[in-house]
């Protein structure tokens, strides 16, 4: 067994220094997307409404001067070996910038806009934490490295930060956008939705889901269930309401309970009094809770998805003290909250779609 440098071949040793130095400088690759969200090159290049050449975009972007185009050029060409930009050479040997199908997920308006997790994401607030994390480790308590370094939870924190509950408030809307035109467009995953009356959004923020599933599904009453800093100044109509309240208490009465990405941020102590509750408010024989989660080891897209989840659940473990989880720890969960069976379905890409019954 090599243990030593000097015993690996020139090769291993070569390819080993290579792919820690990918993971020393991953984060550049963030902190560069972050940059050019900021500064806004995506939304200018679209705007342009075809490839636009450096010269282009340094004379269009605000504030930048002509003295730094080639630092503009080297972030550039960061952003196409990520694969956030492609190039067309022109005949006269030009390089003209364009958008890729990841960069458009990134467009300020684009309904489905990735962009304020993003910058969610990687505000100083919520990066500062992972420079504690082997603290945290070392000690022996049940804070979250949010927590230690903060002194306070993140959704106390939250309350103080008017712009970081702005931009995880368009952050979960975009994603409900992008979910419900997953599942409406296949009919065979919509088909969840049919012969349900009435349907309980729980933490469901604005209500962007669920004034999709309404839509598709007219004879459908909604509720959505959030709480009261989140509800001010929403708009009701004859089938979608909002209901102030706290899932730990009581959750309106309906046939179906939607859960979309909101067990994940708890522990399994939490989640178990969460879908107690969901039980409790289920009506008839015929209703059900529908969950929108990761399940380790089960998803669409290959190892980038995998990858994905891993990362999702040490961000869980270091902002929320949250977690995903396999299959076996869900389906304990479901037992522990008195449900009889479930059933997953891979969907959503990262993320799965279950079906509760009680």
């Amino acid at each position: 067994m090599a243990l030593a440098n000097e015993e690996l071949s020139t090769k291993q040793l070569l390819e080993a220094q290579a792919h820690v130095w990918n993971h020393i400088f991953n984060f550049i690759n963030s902190m560069s997307l972050k940059c050019a969200i900021e500064l806004g090159i995506l939304d200018i290049i679209y705007k342009h409404g075809r490839p636009m050449t450096l010269s282009e975009l340094v004379d269009a972007l605000p504030n930048i001067s002509k003295t730094k185009t080639q630092h503009v050029h080297r972030l550039m060409r960061i952003l196409l070996h990520s694969k956030f930009i492609e190039v067309n050479i022109s005949n006269e040997e030009e390089e003209h910038y364009w958008l890729t199908p990841a960069s458009r997920l990134l467009l300020k308006d684009a309904p489905m806009t990735v962009a304020p997790l993003v910058q969610l994401i990687l505000d100083p607030i919520l990066t500062e934490p992972w420079h504690h994390l082997s603290e945290w480790l070392a000690n022996d308590h049940h804070q979250s490295p949010f927590e230690t370094t903060h002194g306070m939870l993140f959704w106390e924190c939250a309350k103080h930060e008017p712009r970081l509950v702005s931009l995880m408030n368009e952050a979960t809307s975009s994603d409900s956008r992008l979910v419900t035109r997953v599942l409406l467009e296949n009919h065979k995953i919509a088909q969840i939705f049919e012969g349900i009356e009435s349907l309980v959004d729980v933490g469901g923020g604005s209500g962007t889901m669920a004034k999709a599933i309404v839509d598709a599904f007219p004879g459908m009453k909604c509720v959505v269930l959030d709480l009261p800093n989140v509800m001010a100044g929403l708009q009701e109509t004859n089938n979608l309401t909002y209901v102030e309240g706290d899932m730990f208490q009581t959750i309106p009465p309906a046939d179906g309970i939607l859960l979309k990405w909101v067990l994940h941020d708890w522990d399994d102590e939490h989640c178990v009094k969460i879908l107690k509750k969901c039980k409790e408010a289920i009506l008839g024989k015929g209703g059900k809770v529908i969950i929108i989660d990761i399940v380790l080891d089960i998803y669409e897209g290959g190892d980038k998805a995998m990858e994905d989840q891993l990362l999702f659940d040490m961000m869980l473990m270091t902002l929320l003290n949250g977690k995903e989880r396999s299959e076996k720890e869900w389906a304990k969960l479901f037992l522990d909250a008195g449900f009889t069976s479930y059933k997953i379905t891979p969907a959503l890409g990262v993320r799965s779609l279950i079906e509760l019954y009680p």
